[in-house]
């Protein structure tokens, strides 16, 4: 359905689940990818990354891997004068890297609290503030937000107030940065099949699925259709968006 050839797109945190879809499918739609991964004591985010960049050059696909904890604003300005100086500019960002830590408030420890907060809310921040010297005028910023925002699931405020967070900053840069005809906005999954989701217990999911209009989950690749959409030229009037997908769910 897209056309992103002569596009530079680098996906944050895209070694698995739901940022290897994405890096496939803009792979797939012609543009020049940049695989970002963090890098795990196990070593299993750089395999897998260099796994899924393999993958693509043998198909003739363009594609490079940079490290870096978007924690780190140091590193994220590092992989962007990377990227500057690979790759000449960047067209799109698409914030994705995230993690979970689930507890109930009353259990949640200060550590749970800041490390998701500094993934998923500062770690989108840095990306974005340091992003912007490469990023060409008229380029896209899209952010990996949830439902979570506003359907406040318990055992979520680390991953909720993050979340939320991200939509408010979606909302001020896309103001901010709309005098360069650069567009920002935010995709909203629901429950999606990635391994986050081995983290809830069976029978929880079970409730959940019952709950979707649509009766499923979603599979990444739905969620990445929803993503190319807001990076192709056909939203290039929609900005400051919050795009849910969620099956009708929320």
């Amino acid at each position: 359905m897209w056309d992103f050839r002569g596009k530079v797109v680098l996906v944050t945190g895209s070694s698995r689940g739901l940022g290897r879809t994405l890096v496939e499918q803009f792979a797939q739609a012609g543009a020049d990818c940049v695989i970002n991964y963090f890098a795990d004591a196990e070593g299993r985010n750089r395999t897998d990354a260099e796994s899924l960049a393999a993958q693509l050059r043998r198909q003739g696909k363009r594609v490079q891997v940079l490290e870096a904890d978007v924690r780190q604003p140091q590193a994220v300005e590092r992989m962007m004068q990377q990227v500057a100086n690979d790759c000449g500019s960047l067209d799109i960002l698409v914030n994705n890297a995230g993690i979970c830590r689930d507890r109930t408030v009353k259990n949640m420890t200060v550590e749970d609290w800041q490390s998701v907060l500094e993934t998923n809310l500062s770690g989108v921040f840095y990306c974005c503030k340091y992003a912007l010297p490469v990023l060409r005028n008229g380029g896209r910023i899209i952010n990996i937000a949830s439902v979570s925002a506003w359907a406040c699931f318990p055992g979520q405020a680390n991953y909720a107030a993050a979340k939320a967070g991200v939509i408010a900053l979606t909302k001020v840069l896309a103001k901010e940065l709309a005098r360069r005809q650069i567009t920002v906005n935010a995709v909203a999954p629901g429950l999606m099949r990635t391994p986050m989701l081995e983290a809830i217990r069976p029978e929880v999911l079970a409730d959940y699925e019952k709950q979707i209009p649509l009766g499923r989950f979603a599979e990444t690749a739905d969620v990445a259709q929803a993503v190319l959409f807001l990076a192709s030229p056909a939203a290039g009037y929609i900005t400051g968006h919050v795009l849910t997908v969620s099956g009708g769910w929320w």
